[in-house]
């Protein structure tokens, strides 16, 4: 290091402890938010840190320093978060006259608020709905709107509460519902619902997931106006509910024996110990079949990847998308599955 410039000592300095974070990190889905909660808070940076230690690695490559190996070892150790991250294959699209395609969206009360310049937002998302035809719709953030057409399902199950605006999941089907419920959280409007639907001779068990959010605005220059220490005492709080949650939903779902799918907004990534305690053994959709980033949420400078479509290992994944549609602050997602 003494033979380098001052200021490529300051960058390499910068390079440590940005490494050291993302080894740190490494640890984060073993440990309980509610015991580690402020390390909890990293998760949220993972894609961050992978991205600038990629371009740290770039830098000292093309300077053919060997300060290269710090960035170079931390990847290399936590490969499989680099690729959890950005999937190089392309993705999966098996046509299959048995697929089942399951959407997951968070409509953010179908923009209520006018949050997005649109005069007709409320037609393109109906034919947008149409257009993708999925089989099976999940909704989060969900409101009753007539605006919206959903008329392509047959079959609903709809969860809602608030006394102004009421809102909440709903599961959208074109499937026979045969059983439906709700594992109501408490002291939140975030909740879990589910249905068991038929196909064919087979009873599927489908879960929608929302978990507590912080409330914080995506928009970057509004985060920066805020005073940091009510945001982490937000996202402390966020991130202990939401370990809470997590162990009240496996409780449910650790009860049922039907092929199950999971489809949710986590409000977290697939870094963080909520993801790990809820995927368990299942399998991720964009993991087994996506391409890219995986963006879900419109996040400025870095892709957020916190809404997820997973199905236990009696299900086969012949497809995966991601719509770069701008109708939310979320985008939508799709799998199609073929039942084993």
């Amino acid at each position: 290091m003494s033979k380098l410039k001052f200021f490529d000592k300051f960058v390499f300095v910068i390079n440590s402890l940005l490494a050291f974070a993302l080894l740190l990190s490494y640890i984060l889905p073993y440990l309980e938010p509610q015991k580690f909660t402020s390390l909890s808070i990293l998760s949220l940076a993972v894609p961050f840190l992978i991205i600038i230690n990629t371009l740290f690695l770039i830098y000292w490559l093309l300077k053919v320093k060997k300060q290269l190996l710090v960035s170079f070892l931390v990847l290399a150790i936590g490969y499989n978060y680099v690729f959890s991250l950005y999937k190089l294959s392309a993705s999966s699209n098996i046509d299959d006259a048995n697929n089942i395609s399951i959407m997951n969206y968070n409509v953010r009360l179908f923009n209520l608020f006018d949050w997005i310049k649109s005069p007709d937002l409320e037609d393109h998302m109906s034919s947008f709905f149409a257009d993708n035809n999925p089989d099976i719709l999940c909704l989060q953030e969900y409101r009753s709107y007539d605006k919206i057409d959903l008329s392509i399902f047959p079959y609903h199950y709809v969860q809602l509460s608030g006394d102004k605006i009421r809102n909440g999941q709903a599961i959208y089907t074109k499937f026979p519902i045969i059983n439906s419920g709700s594992i109501k959280f408490p002291e939140t409007s975030n909740n879990a619902i589910f249905v068991d639907i038929i196909k064919e001779k087979d009873t599927i068990r489908v879960y929608n997931l929302h978990l507590q959010s912080a409330g914080i605005d995506s928009n970057v220059e509004k985060l920066s106006q805020e005073n940091s220490e009510s945001v982490i005492k937000r996202m402390t709080t966020m991130f202990k509910m939401q370990q809470s949650q997590t162990e009240q939903f496996l409780a449910h779902k650790n009860k049922c024996t039907y092929k199950t799918i999971i489809s949710g907004d986590f409000n977290n990534t697939a870094y963080s110990y909520i993801y790990k305690e809820i995927k368990g053994d299942m399998k991720d959709a964009f993991e087994q079949a996506g391409n890219g980033f995986g963006r879900t949420f419109d996040f400025k400078f870095f892709p957020v990847r916190i809404d997820f479509l997973l199905v236990d290992d009696r299900f086969n994944i012949n497809a995966f998308k991601t719509y770069d549609v701008k109708y939310s602050d979320h985008y939508p997602i799709m799998v199609k599955v073929k039942l084993k």
